[in-house]
């Protein structure tokens, strides 16, 4: 089953909906095919502040977000960036590998919410992604202004507004911009053979798996974990303790934050898991990767 997914390491929306994709990929594993398609919501912070967006603005979106569980920083930046820059970092990455582009958002939406770097920036999005071990930091950036990277972000941004007649539309989860009706991030789009199941915009964990149940019941669903090692094993690029506990929720189950984080503090005093500090939480990663990527 193919699942494409329009984002951008900018807006909130997206950023919060890493825990549900986090549970899908252990759900699902690899009969899911995932892409990414990057929207490019603003080439300059400009256009953000012409909307009225300011650096304190954009600091209080933890108040607002904070209840979907991915950690935040309050202290401003300097100014508002655009995120065009950050895409095209996106698709430089999705050159070595499909995992590869997928880490680098991850790491970009981090750097992008819990910090102050200023993401429009190449030194801020390579410090970003720099927190990744699993990537070639050098040859993501050595590609961000190649007319391949150029090319390929130019046909996200047109994929990403073709939104007009959609579903998504018909819910009110899509936008116009310069009349032309786009996906709001983050939408996720399923197809199986010549099926299509759009789930617009910021949807719970139950309508993507329902949107995979429909298309193809004869999948195999993972049981919850019963442990985060084993999860964190799974997926060893790091998550977040509201990921962890979505990912350890059964069915559609309400996340237990604090049991995920004191089985995490618990594998974290054994020396099993590594904790970073991440905005007011925190990323967890095994420490065996850890360890490898040191040495």
């Amino acid at each position: 089953m193919r699942v494409t997914h329009i984002t951008d390491p900018g807006c909130p929306w997206a950023y919060s909906i890493e825990p549900s994709i986090t549970t899908l990929r252990w759900r699902y594993g690899d009969q899911l095919e995932w892409r990414i398609v990057l929207i490019g919501l603003t080439e300059s912070g400009a256009e953000y502040e012409a909307r009225g967006y300011t650096p304190d603005r954009q600091a209080g979106l933890g108040r607002r977000f904070k209840r979907y569980g991915m950690p935040f920083a309050s202290e401003p930046r300097s100014r508002v960036p655009g995120t065009g820059r950050a895409c095209r970092a996106v698709v430089s990455a999705r050159m070595d590998s499909v995992e590869a582009g997928y880490i680098a958002l991850r790491a970009l939406r981090f750097g992008w919410f819990t910090s102050t770097l200023l993401m429009d920036e190449d030194e801020a999005i390579a410090e970003a992604l720099s927190r990744a071990p699993e990537l070639n930091v050098d040859a993501i950036m050595s590609r961000i202004d190649s007319p391949e990277v150029e090319e390929a972000y130019q046909r996200d941004r047109e994929e990403a507004r073709s939104a007009a007649g959609s579903p998504a539309s018909l819910q009110g989860k899509t936008a116009i911009r310069d009349g032309v009706e786009r996906f709001t991030a983050p939408s996720l789009i399923f197809e199986r053979d010549e099926q299509r199941l759009v789930a617009g915009g910021y949807q719970p964990l139950a309508v993507y798996d329902l949107c995979v149940a429909n298309l193809d019941p004869t999948l195999s669903c993972r049981s919850a974990p019963q442990d985060p090692a084993e999860l964190l094993g799974e997926l060893p690029y790091g998550l977040t303790t509201r990921e962890v506990a979505l990912a350890m929720a059964g069915g559609n189950d309400e996340p237990d934050d604090a049991a995920a984080s004191d089985a995490l503090a618990g594998l974290a005093s054994s020396g099993a898991v590594q904790r970073e500090e991440l905005g007011d939480d925190a990323l967890w990663r095994p420490a065996a990767v850890t360890a490898r990527v040191a040495a």
